[in-house]
């Protein structure tokens, strides 16, 4: 679109008189995203938001409280029936490192010692197993949230994530289901 004098004379007067890009857009027969740019590029003064329409200032936005799990929520990697689990080790917290001046002298790093050259370890061929990483059931049981929330933790099925029991709820075919609607 070309903007000659008379149109940017309009633009001005439908500005100042506190129309909406929209408006101006419709009397002037161009887009909004056309009057929004050429009034940026006059550098018009700025529109309040059609949001905020009581005119007041930004308001100071609080943080939401941080969520706190009750603790995993996922099944072992490894089935856990008859095998006590190995203690977890406690969660170190980080400490704030306290700022460095610039005029900070660092000593010198120590001299670290030659690497050890270690022997190649013997290759184990495994042989490859679709969907090797779930061996516990991933059926979950009761209210995720809640203290009684869990897996199933049954022995999984080859190649799929769920024991023959939940298995077959979790797979039902296309045509039992056709067949138990009708």
């Amino acid at each position: 679109m070309e903007w000659d004098a008379e149109t940017i004379v309009r633009l001005r007067a439908l500005w100042d008189e506190g129309h909406s890009t929209a408006e101006i857009g419709r009397r002037l027969g161009v887009s909004k995203n056309a009057v929004v740019g050429k009034a940026h590029r006059l550098d018009l003064p700025a529109r309040p938001s059609p949001i905020r329409r009581d005119g007041a200032g930004p308001s100071k936005r609080t943080r939401s409280p941080r969520r706190i799990s009750a603790g995993p929520t996922l099944p072992p990697l490894v089935s856990t029936h008859g095998a006590a689990q190995a203690p977890r080790p406690p969660a170190v917290q980080a400490q704030p490192r306290p700022a460095a001046s610039p005029l900070a002298i660092r000593p010198a790093p120590a001299p670290m010692a030659p690497p050890v050259p270690v022997a190649p370890a013997a290759r184990v061929q495994v042989a490859p197993r679709p969907f090797a990483r779930t061996v516990a059931c991933c059926w979950p049981i009761g209210e995720p949230g809640t203290k009684s929330f869990r897996f199933c933790d049954g022995d999984a099925l080859l190649g799929k994530p769920y024991c023959q029991e939940h298995a077959q709820l979790a797979y039902v075919k296309v045509r039992d289901r056709r067949e138990d609607a009708a």
